[in-house]
């Protein structure tokens, strides 16, 4: 007796694998993860008794209801993205830049004692000369923990973090002893002269310059990991680190590299909140923006593409939450609550399918 022969019409259908049909299957966990943190979280503020529905509803209108929540997003979206790239850019190389904080703090602290002492020169020489103070201070303070992890081998997330600590006392000194402003009723710095102020696009409330250069930072960021060589060893030093010495790529020079870059925009970041929203460098200034860099590298799985679009995201959750605190009286840290949630469920979803992708093969 023969066997049965399959023709074409018998034999499974291939699965989709078109543009749109990978770009909907690379989607659906994101989904997946909102849907879930969200339906969880709902569950948490319902059983603390607030609203749920009005609660949602303003986390994610503020930003679009009127001009200045837009603004305020659009302001907030500056730091997250440059400190998620300050993050991502490491972690395509295997390493852990946790310093953003610190090379932030720095950065504002350099960029403001330059807006200070040179007051006087016009903005067409100041402004330029307070963000490169920023970009410098920055990769510095990330090049001493890259020092230490490429001569003496010593963990980049514990000389990051604990460096972070430092630059709260540089940045303490510099705005108590230095350049201190005794009318603030903070620890804060003078003001820096109005030429290292950035200018405001658009009508009041406006969003300050700066955003110009973060998007094209983010863009510099894509196309040199993706289409250049230096960005085709940081992936292949982050991938396999042992074949890409075997062909020549150095992976430490590379590794250490990354960090500093890493941190150069951890310095700039801290130069536009200085000179776009603060007008000097303010203890606690920081903010939660280390934390919120963190979860969207992570969130944007490395991707330094999807960066910018989860920071937009994340700078919704965050000015809705301000919101939401004040209208609704549903504390501001459940939004954090969501994040992680988001981050988790998404993290499942890669364990769930690698683990289906085991058992089909």
């Amino acid at each position: 007796m023969s066997a049965p022969v399959l023709t074409d019409t018998d034999a499974p259908a291939p699965a989709p694998s078109g543009p749109l049909a990978r770009l909907l299957r690379g989607l659906l966990p994101y989904a997946l993860a909102l849907v879930l943190a969200f339906a969880v979280s709902g569950v948490v503020i319902a059983a603390l008794g607030y609203d749920v529905v009005e609660a949602y509803r303003t986390i994610l209108t503020t930003s679009f209801r009127t001009g200045f929540g837009f603004t305020e997003t659009l302001t907030k979206w500056v730091p997250l993205t440059l400190l998620a790239l300050g993050f991502t850019i490491p972690l395509a190389v295997g390493r852990f830049n946790i310093g953003g904080e610190g090379q932030l703090l720095v950065g504002a602290t350099a960029a403001a004692g330059v807006g200070i002492v040179y007051a006087d020169l016009p903005a067409a020489v100041l402004l330029p000369l307070v963000v490169l103070a920023g970009v410098l201070s920055g990769a510095v303070w990330a090049g001493i923990a890259a020092l230490l992890m490429g001569r003496f081998r010593v963990n980049e997330i514990l000389s990051t973090v604990l460096l972070n600590f430092v630059s709260f006392q540089v940045l303490d000194y510099a705005a108590t002893e230095v350049w201190p402003d005794p009318a603030a009723g903070v620890a804060a710095t003078q003001r820096v002269g109005e030429g290292a102020e950035l200018p405001v696009l658009g009508g009041p409330p406006g969003v300050h310059a700066g955003i110009l250069l973060a998007l094209l930072v983010a863009a510099v960021t894509v196309v040199v990991t993706r289409r250049t060589a230096a960005g085709f060893d940081l992936r292949a030093a982050g991938v396999n680190p042992r074949a890409a010495a075997i062909n020549g790529i150095r992976v430490e020079k590379v590794a250490v590299l990354a960090l500093v870059v890493g941190g150069a925009l951890g310095g700039l970041a801290g130069a536009l909140e200085v000179g776009g929203v603060h007008g000097r460098a303010i203890e606690g200034m920081q903010s939660n923006f280390l934390l919120l860099g963190i979860i969207i590298g992570l969130i944007a799985r490395g991707s330094a593409l999807w960066v910018p679009v989860v920071a937009f995201g994340i700078a919704i959750l965050e000015v809705g939450a301000s919101s939401m605190q004040r209208t609704v009286g549903v504390p501001a840290e459940m939004v954090l609550i969501i994040e992680a949630l988001i981050l988790i469920f998404l993290l499942l979803s890669d364990v769930i399918a690698g683990r289906l992708a085991r058992r089909v093969a």
